[in-house]
């Protein structure tokens, strides 16, 4: 977490609570966001996604202890413009040669508890690295030694996978392939050629992270001679140039839920990019897209299938056999049935969390394209039985006919 991040982003406002709330109150919060805006629950919806990001970020330095009380020094320390950089001014203390300032020389980590040779409090640390601010800028805090650089997490992925519409129904296990930046195999992450040996950064010397003097502090960086690692490789490796990280190509199952819907995320925790130094994995957000069936389409966790019939089936009633994804099931018509009711087939839809939904069958009267003479001469006899208006309410709104002069 980036000092920046710590003065500018409000986590109690993200989620929702006082300052003073306690550890409960926090994750009630916290839950509530998080049932509300999870990717899995809010497919397509990058408003949804970001919020639930946020949320874990705030969450994550609240219910720490440790966090939580580095993160409200460190907001408290830079509220009202009393710490800036380029040197104190505005309504904090008075800089050596500033407007109503004292010159006086004194060591920053005194402030905190550190002392003039000590060393800084863990939240002295965090905003200002391996450096104090005494009077004139920055300067290194004792010897820098080699060591390893700071953990980081991976970064996040993104994927996509296809799947049936059965295998989208009843759920499945599919197989990802995943080429991504990882740590390199050939040289293990270190950056040197296998056989070869690392020598002390020159440029940080050792450290991994450079300060810069911004007037009345100095802030430390990441050495860009060796990407913070503070050693760089006297014959890099072949394979990722001396980076230490180099494409790689993972295999993983994804295991899809049964009922999932079309452009629906699933989050696979640690199965992103990995981290370095040590650090955790990033997560995988995986999108769905389901296939066409020939038969069948889905509303919500219902099944919907269309199904012809003929006009004598409508008008006389029948019974009739309708596939499911399960086999076939016998569907009653009632007599008089009109062209586009649909009639429902409790429990042989999709299966959720929630429970399983049902078959809507919509039956549509098929009209012959050419009928024989025996079916007219069939059909002429029907009208001439049957005189009824079908349609009394239309003609009832004609105008009425002129009577012959």
């Amino acid at each position: 977490m980036s000092t920046q991040d710590y003065i500018e982003k409000d986590y109690y406002k993200v989620l929702g609570v006082a300052k003073d709330a306690d550890t409960k109150t926090i994750k009630k919060a916290f839950n509530k966001i998080a049932k509300e805006s999870h990717p899995d629950h809010n497919p397509d919806d990058a408003k949804a996604e970001a919020r639930f990001k946020e949320a874990s970020e705030a969450y994550s330095v609240l219910s720490d202890a440790d966090k939580r009380k580095e993160y409200d020094e460190t907001r408290a320390m830079f509220a009202g413009g009393g710490f800036r950089p380029g040197g104190f001014g505005g309504g904090g203390f008075g800089g050596a040669g500033a407007p109503g300032g004292t010159n006086v020389n004194f060591d920053l980590s005194d402030l905190f508890g550190g002392g003039g040779g000590g060393g800084a409090s863990s939240i002295f640390d965090t905003i200002f690295g391996d450096t104090t601010a005494g009077r004139g800028g920055a300067r290194r805090r004792g010897p820098a030694g080699p060591g390893p650089a700071a953990a980081a997490r991976g970064a996040d992925q993104e994927a996509t996978i296809s799947l049936s519409f059965e295998e989208a129904v009843r759920g499945s296990t599919l197989p990802l392939s995943l080429t991504a930046p990882g740590t390199c195999t050939l040289c293990a992450g270190t950056g040197a050629k296998p056989g070869t040996s690392m020598h002390t950064c020159p440029t940080c010397g050792g450290a991994g992270s450079v300060n810069n003097n911004m007037g009345g502090f100095g802030f430390s960086e990441p050495c860009r001679t060796c990407r913070g690692k503070g050693r760089i490789p006297d014959d890099p490796c072949p394979q990722c140039h001396g980076s230490g990280v180099a494409n790689q190509t993972r295999n993983i199952q994804v295991r899809v839920p049964s009922g999932i819907k079309d452009g629906a995320k699933l989050r696979l925790a640690g199965k992103g990019s990995p981290g370095t130094n040590g650090g955790p994995s990033g997560d995988l957000f995986v999108t769905v897209r389901v296939g066409a069936h020939p038969l069948f389409g889905r509303k919500d966790d219902n099944l919907t299938l269309t199904v012809p019939i003929s006009f004598t089936e409508a008008a006389l009633g029948t019974t009739l056999r309708v596939p499911t994804l399960d086999g076939a099931v016998s569907l009653k018509v009632p007599a008089g049935t009109p062209s586009g009711r649909t009639l429902r087939v409790r429990g042989r839809g999709v299966t959720t969390k929630k429970g399983t939904g049902d078959l809507l069958v919509t039956v549509e009267v098929a009209v012959p394209a050419k009928v024989n003479q025996s079916a007219r001469d069939a059909l002429e006899a029907y009208a001439l039985a049957m005189p009824d208006d079908p349609r009394p309410h239309i003609t009832a709104a004609l105008p009425k006919e002129p009577s012959d002069a």
